[in-house]
């Protein structure tokens, strides 16, 4: 039998196997690449009673409607948590969600009221923002023993104490969540200036963010102190 001999691939070149996208779903997982038709948006408990006790809150509330706003251009679901209603009170209007169902909780996890949706095989990444940081937005490390990819946009967090929102960002990095912001999660959505929705997005990306002065925030620093 002859010997098929190969051709050396020259040092620092991937190989690319002929019709295999260079970029497949499974190597966007792993590289922290969300994309539209495999991800969703959990908006944790953005509620009226938070409103005068969660640092930043308004600016937090602002990001978090921009980074909604696009997920809804791009076609990305989302879904909005409320904690205890009843005592805490509705999701704040401003935040842009009136059309989308309120799933009401009791407990530090958004994972059992999105129980539908993380039940969708082809949902591979959530992306996450809302209060409080040391509490519900924890859910990420129930998302990523789940083997979901979890994003966190991290001017879209805040808690009432600055330095437990520092504290969980770093215990969500530890878990492999990414950290991010509003603006590089939608641009990494979109993925070229040339995609149909730019123009789209294009307004939500152009104005500067509210600044929360939170993304070091805490004497640890959002990523924990490296």
């Amino acid at each position: 039998m002859t010997a098929v001999t190969f051709p050396r691939r020259p040092a620092g070149v991937a190989r690319v196997w002929p019709g295999v996208p260079r970029c497949a779903p499974m190597a966007a997982a792993r590289l922290g690449w969300p994309l539209p038709g495999s991800s969703v948006l959990f908006l944790c408990d953005l509620q009226e009673r938070f409103r005068g006790s969660v640092a930043a809150f308004p600016q937090i509330v602002a990001v978090a409607a921009r980074l909604l706003q696009g997920c809804r251009i791009l076609g990305v679901p989302a879904l909005v948590t409320e904690q205890r209603p009843e005592v805490l009170g509705p999701t704040v209007p401003e935040l842009g969600a009136q059309d989308l169902p309120r799933l009401p909780k009791s407990a530090f996890s958004m994972a059992g009221a999105a129980a539908p949706l993380l039940g969708d095989p082809k949902i591979r990444s959530v992306l996450l923002c809302g209060v409080e940081a040391h509490a519900c937005v924890l859910t990420a490390l129930e998302l990523r023993a789940r083997g979901l990819d979890v994003h966190v946009a991290a001017d879209a967090v805040s808690s009432r104490s600055q330095v437990e929102r520092a504290l969980a960002l770093a215990r969500m990095r530890q878990a492999g969540a990414y950290l991010s912001t509003c603006e590089s999660l939608l641009l990494l959505l979109l993925r070229d200036a040339a995609h149909p929705k730019f123009r789209q997005i294009l307004p939500l990306i152009k104005e500067p963010p509210p600044d929360t002065g939170l993304i070091l925030g805490g004497p640890l620093g959002a990523l924990g102190g490296g």
